[in-house]
C-alpha cells in the first residue's frame, strides 16, 4: 500500500497505542519515498476530522506480549458516529472485516461507511482473479 499510494502525495496519521506503533522499516520507507507522516496514540475527532480514507483495523491481541496491556488498549480505539460530524463530506471509512468492537454499529449507516462496499469490491475482484487462473473468459461468466 506504501508503495502505491506514493504516487499521490499522500499525509498518513497512524493512530496505535505505543505497543503497536509504525515498525522503523515503515518509517525509512515513508522518508525514502518522501511520504508525509504522523503518529497518534489518541483516537478522537481531531486526529481524523481531516482525513480522506480512515483505515481502521481491530486492536489484535495477537500482537501483545503482555495480556494486560492488551485488555488496556482493546475498547480505546472505537470509532463512534459521532465523531463522524466534523469530517470532510468525501471521507470514506474502510476495513477489513471482521470486526471486533473497533467501529460501533451506529456507524454502519453512515453514508461515510465504504467497509461493506470494500467487501464486496472483493468478492468481485476474488472472482476475477480465479476465473483468470482457471480461464474462464467474460463470454462464460456475463
Amino acid at each position: 500500500l506504501l508503495k502505491a499510494m506514493r504516487h499521490f502525495n499522500p499525509t498518513f496519521r497512524f493512530i496505535a497505542p505505543d505497543e503497536l506503533k509504525m515498525p522503523g522499516e515503515y518509517k525509512l520507507e515513508f522518508n525514502k519515498y518522501g511520504i508525509k507522516s504522523a503518529e497518534y496514540s489518541d483516537f478522537t475527532e481531531e486526529t481524523i476530522a481531516g482525513a480522506d480514507i480512515l483505515y481502521m483495523t481491530r486492536v489484535q491481541r495477537e500482537r501483545f506480549t503482555d495480556i494486560m496491556e492488551y485488555e488496556r488498549v482493546k475498547n480505546i480505539y472505537i470509532l463512534h458516529n459521532k465523531m463522524l460530524e466534523n469530517t470532510r463530506p468525501n471521507l470514506r471509512i474502510l476495513h477489513p472485516l471482521p470486526r471486533v468492537y473497533e467501529i460501533a454499529y451506529d456507524v454502519d449507516d453512515n453514508p461515510k461507511a465504504y467497509y461493506f462496499q470494500q467487501a464486496k469490491n472483493g468478492l468481485f475482484t476474488r472472482q476475477a482473479i480465479l476465473c483468470d487462473v482457471l480461464g474462464i473468459g467474460l463470454q462464460y461468466v456475463l
